[in-house]
């Protein structure tokens, strides 16, 4: 199915006949309900209807998971779940943006977008006017907001495709009043940099509102900025930057700037707020889930309060067992012999390694499931193969399933953990899986 997808036979629309359906259905196992649908569309005339129906996962054989080598399921209703959840903690004062960015942290954007406007998202967010075309190309119609910055060469796609820029800078005000004198005027946020130093102008209230008044045919719907320490309760800066944003709401309406919409909240503000009303709080009229969405939310540091919502993770990561072999004590594994087998040893090959995903600095330290026991990394992580002791899993052969993430009986494994092993974020751990490990979507 994703070799046919890649050459996309069904977007030609000038496939058909028996002999092509046949070759089509032996390829894909000659799943019934596949086989239905083809033969109801004649694979000919609507193709859509025919992507339609494959995306489904009726239509994910289970022998395309089988014969892959390293694959991903996303779960479509725990992603639906996680959102609910993050919704029904704001209540109905604020409306939840769904962050899509990183091609959804490599849950796929398309198709969690899907998931997300079918639960009532009335908003999106990307990073990038890239990746707002590829949901715009793919049928979403939803509002997406570019959060990331707007290169100069992309103004004008900003309003072919709908987009609604995060300005950054007084400067970027008047290069999209430009691009909103072709048409009505043009919707943007502007951020405001309450403390992080990163993007977001730091403008005075006055510069600001002389800079949007110059512009006339922009129209500043939203405000908005990011905490730096969300999940820091030792520190004092996240307060400092709820009371640094209100004082420039309130100097802003003053002079007259009062836009509609308010963010500041992305997983860990809205996980751990602050304070509870609303007009004191990161909350506002909209907050921003991204990682909760895909089932994480950070541990807090300090007196913080219960988190307001609990989620679980969307996606497991799986890949297959390439050889099994039997070492003596002494042997050296892996590039550099960096792990020397302190007794007779059953070792097996794995058809994943950090080009897929793994983190390299998991070598000697990290570990999976396999055989629904945890199994460690022997050796050094390489480019397209780890190494696991299986020592204790003896009954495991060439082309057995095991798990780099997610659960097998009891026994699980998560990003954040895979991240405390390894040094880094359980964000970098997900987005760091590549785009060759093949995705399948569940239920």
């Amino acid at each position: 199915l994703a070799a046919l997808c890649r050459k996309d036979v069904l977007g030609q629309c000038q496939v058909g006949g028996d002999r092509h359906l046949d070759v089509v259905l032996a390829a894909l196992d000659q799943q019934r309900l596949l086989a239905e649908a083809f033969h109801r569309h004649r694979l000919v005339g609507d193709c859509n209807a025919v992507r339609a129906r494959l995306r489904q996962s009726d239509f994910v054989p289970q022998t395309a998971r089988r014969d892959s080598r390293c694959y991903v399921e996303i779960s479509r209703s725990q992603v639906a779940t996680n959102y609910r959840a993050v919704r029904e903690a704001v209540g109905p004062a604020a409306q939840v943006i769904g962050v899509v960015k990183a091609d959804a942290y490599r849950h796929g954007a398309v198709e969690i977008a899907r998931v997300l406007c079918a639960e009532g998202a009335p908003w999106l967010a990307v990073s990038s006017v890239e990746e707002g075309i590829a949901l715009r190309s793919a049928g979403i119609a939803c509002r997406l907001l570019v959060m990331a910055g707007v290169m100069s060469w992309e103004r004008l796609a900003v309003r072919e495709y709908k987009l609604t820029p995060v300005i950054h800078a007084l400067e970027e005000l008047r290069a999209f009043d430009e691009v909103g004198s072709r048409g009505e005027p043009l919707s943007i946020h502007l951020k405001i940099d309450t403390g992080m130093d990163r993007l977001g102008t730091r403008a005075s209230a006055l510069e600001i509102a002389e800079a949007i008044n110059a512009a006339p045919h922009i129209h500043v719907e939203g405000l908005m900025s990011h905490f730096a320490s969300a999940t820091d309760f030792t520190s004092t800066q996240s307060d400092d930057q709820i009371e640094a944003f209100h004082q420039m709401v309130q100097a802003l309406g003053s002079l007259g700037v009062r836009p509609p919409l308010m963010h500041f909240s992305s997983t860990n503000a809205i996980a751990y707020p602050r304070r509870r009303s609303v007009e004191s709080s990161g909350w506002l009229s909209l907050v921003r889930p991204g990682h909760a969405i895909y089932g994480y939310v950070s541990p807090a540091r300090g007196p913080a309060p219960h988190a307001v919502f609990t989620v679980q993770p969307a996606l497991s990561w799986k890949t297959k067992i390439v050889a099994v072999k039997d070492v003596p004590a002494g042997a050296r594994i892996g590039y550099g012999g960096s792990f020397q087998a302190p007794g007779p040893m059953r070792l097996a090959i794995l058809a994943a390694g950090y080009a897929d995903g793994i983190p390299h600095r998991l070598s000697n330290k990290g570990k999976v499931i396999a055989g629904g026991r945890f199994a460690p990394i022997v050796g050094t992580v390489s480019m397209d193969l780890t190494t696991i002791d299986i020592t204790q899993s003896p009954r495991l052969h060439a082309g057995d399933e095991v798990t780099l993430l997610g659960r097998e009986g009891d026994v699980s494994l998560d990003a954040q953990q895979i991240a405390r092993t390894a040094g880094t974020i359980s964000y970098n751990v997900l987005c760091g899986i590549s785009a060759r490990v093949k995705r399948f979507y569940i239920d």
